[in-house]
């Protein structure tokens, strides 16, 4: 997670979200963004498990600008890691950056109405490549009783099922 600097007066606040040359902290790596568009949702919609296969996958930046969310995040990534979960809580206030790598599947829940995501991918959108996990196939708990879900997002794959290309 990234927290950007920000600079507050009177007025209200200014972030700077992107910049040529983006470097995550401790990487090496310049990162450079080929695709940016927001999510806007009502509350208790979730969103997920997203992700785009080789040779489209991307590394992701994402940001709440109004409202909030619980992030999560399954790593599909071969290896000790596969199969974690990760959640944070992004909010317009915290203004936190979230970085998710490559093979990673990402989703959330909008706690609020009227809650933006803004994404920043590393590769365009591949409608081909374009993938995800079932939302409830995985350990993880919403804490939502009855979600609000696309019939897209109903239709993925389980995550038993699911063979990892990373």
């Amino acid at each position: 997670m990234l927290e950007p600097k920000i600079q507050k007066d009177n007025r209200g606040i200014f972030v700077k979200s992107f910049f040529e040359n983006y470097k995550i902290k401790n990487s090496s790596k310049n990162f450079l963004f080929r695709d940016e568009f927001f999510t806007y949702s009502k509350k208790n919609v979730i969103r997920g498990m997203h992700f785009q296969t080789p040779p489209h996958d991307h590394d992701k930046l994402v940001t709440c600008i109004n409202g909030s969310a619980l992030d999560v995040l399954l790593d599909l990534r071969k290896g000790d890691q596969y199969g974690n979960v990760y959640d944070v809580k992004l909010t317009s206030d915290n203004n936190y950056f979230l970085f998710i790598p490559k093979g990673v599947a990402h989703g959330f829940l909008s706690l609020e109405d009227n809650t933006i995501l803004l994404y920043k991918t590393t590769t365009p959108h591949s409608i081909s490549h374009d993938s995800g996990i079932l939302w409830n196939s995985f350990n993880f708990d919403w804490l939502v009783n009855d979600p609000i879900i696309s019939s897209r997002d109903q239709s993925h794959l389980s995550f038993r099922d699911f063979e990892s290309p990373f």
